[in-house]
């Protein structure tokens, strides 16, 4: 492979002729990666990406303390996609991956591909249309109706149905399930075990409780079994199936407390057995990628299922369009590949060419977060102890910044933690014990991640 060498973006001068620039990309072989996002998922996907050979640099886009130790961060609002492109063009972007959902369902794939200067930058993830599987929940139960794929039974409410939801809550036994239709920050799903507070609430979400996404509500059958996330890289052809992890959402140990947006992940895990694998691919999988195609949906990038196991068969509670967090943080370390060249024949639809290998050690996750999390929590406090952290452990930030020489808390979840062991019991024991050893004024974490694993029985 001819290496060809690129004059820095930084170098050139602000005033820049894109069509220039563009000339220069697409003659350029070395590979530099734009990550956009900024928290403890996109810092795992960076650091995994920096490992490649192959790659010259990376770059987070707006990233955060952590980022910065694996290349280099560009501080812009993601939101804003002419933003975007100017960072594409001046550092000669060969490959982007959108970390977070949100720049998807605003359509930033196909911003990419209908702009004459970066119709040729590849990027992960699916077009506006396959952002729909998580940017709506109705659009998605659909989809799963149409293709004969494995959910709960739901009915879609709006203002102008309300009455009709109220009855169909009334066929259903508690607990309730009422999940917004569009993205709420990780807060528009309540499980409720009282059939009038199901019905106040749902009066509730219509009326705005999470803005425009609840002005329609999926009321949803409630599953009973054990959760499970398990992750797709696809082509829109081809496939691989990522190492899968079972996260922990409440607050406290035992499960108990306020959701949150992940204090913890495991990953293998115990019952996803190659028969439940199998059931997941035959059931899920195949049929999901066919009906993207039926539905000339351009799909490159990850699909995230979280999956109940109900007695061994496995049913789809969401899609997300994106990897998940914290399971990203475990996930990437157990990926033995390029993970660069995996993302690169993605977005080029040539995925069947990519070599795929994981490790068959256990990960185990642990995210130390802000006192008062997931509700009210002060930032700005000063993190120290990180460099006692043995380097057996992975640290990914998720949210901090810089305040002059200091790393601070930014965010409500702050630092993920993660180890490697032959089994649960011994990453369990290194991850917590280097989880110590990092210390910011009200620091809070869950003491029982993977407990309930060790001893599982189906």
């Amino acid at each position: 492979m001819e290496k060809i060498i690129m004059y820095p973006g930084e170098n050139k001068k602000d005033t820049v002729n894109y069509k220039d620039m563009q000339a220069q990309h697409i003659t350029a072989v070395e590979r530099n990666v734009l990550v956009l996002g900024s928290g403890g998922r996109e810092h795992a996907l960076a650091w995994k990406i920096a490992q490649s050979e192959k790659v010259s640099k990376v770059y987070i886009a707006p990233g955060n303390a952590g980022t910065a130790s694996v290349g280099e961060n560009i501080s812009i609002n993601i939101a804003d996609f002419q933003a975007v492109k100017d960072v594409v063009l001046k550092y000669y972007i060969n490959l982007v991956v959108v970390g977070p959902e949100q720049p998807l369902v605003d359509g930033i794939v196909d911003f990419f591909k209908s702009d004459a200067d970066l119709k040729d930058v590849k990027i992960i993830g699916p077009d506006k249309a396959g952002a729909q599987l998580e940017g709506s929940k109705a659009f998605a139960k659909q989809f799963m109706e149409k293709y004969g794929i494995p959910t709960a039974k739901c009915f879609t409410v709006t203002s102008e149905n309300l009455n009709d939801g109220l009855k169909y809550l009334e066929t259903l036994s508690a607990p309730y399930v009422l999940k917004a239709d569009g993205l709420a920050a990780g807060k528009g799903v309540l499980i409720l075990d009282d059939l009038s507070e199901a019905k106040a609430e749902l009066k509730e979400m219509l009326s705005g409780k999470f803005g425009s996404a609840s002005a329609k509500v999926v009321i949803e059958q409630f599953l009973k079994g054990i959760e499970v996330s398990m992750f797709v890289l696809t082509d829109g052809e081809n496939y691989i199936i990522l190492p899968e992890a079972k996260d922990y959402k409440r607050i406290g140990d035992g499960d108990t407390g306020l959701n949150t947006g992940g204090m913890g992940a495991v990953s293998p895990v115990p019952f996803v057995t190659p028969e439940f694998v199998e059931k997941v691919e035959n059931r899920i999988i195949k049929p999901t990628i066919q009906g993207l195609k039926n539905e000339k949906i351009d799909y490159k990038g990850f699909i995230f299922l979280g999956l109940m196991n109900c007695g061994g068969d496995p049913y789809v509670i969401e899609y997300n369009v994106r990897m998940g967090d914290p399971e990203t943080e475990g996930v990437m370390t157990r990926i033995d590949s390029d993970f660069a060249e995996l993302l690169d024949k993605c977005a080029q639809g040539k995925l069947n060419e990519a070599r795929y290998q994981s490790s068959k050690e256990t990960s185990v996750t642990v995210m130390l977060v802000s006192g008062g999390y997931p509700e009210a929590y002060k930032k700005g406090m000063k993190i120290t102890g990180l460099e006692n952290v043995c380097p057996c452990c992975v640290v990914a930030h998720a949210g901090t910044k810089f305040d002059g020489n200091d790393i601070v808390t930014s965010g409500g979840r702050v630092i993920a933690v993660t180890a490697h062991g032959k089994n649960i019991e011994e990453a369990r024991e290194k991850a917590y014990h280097n989880a110590k050893q990092i210390v910011f004024e009200g620091k809070n974490y869950r003491h029982d991640i993977g407990l309930d694993l060790i001893n599982y029985h189906a």
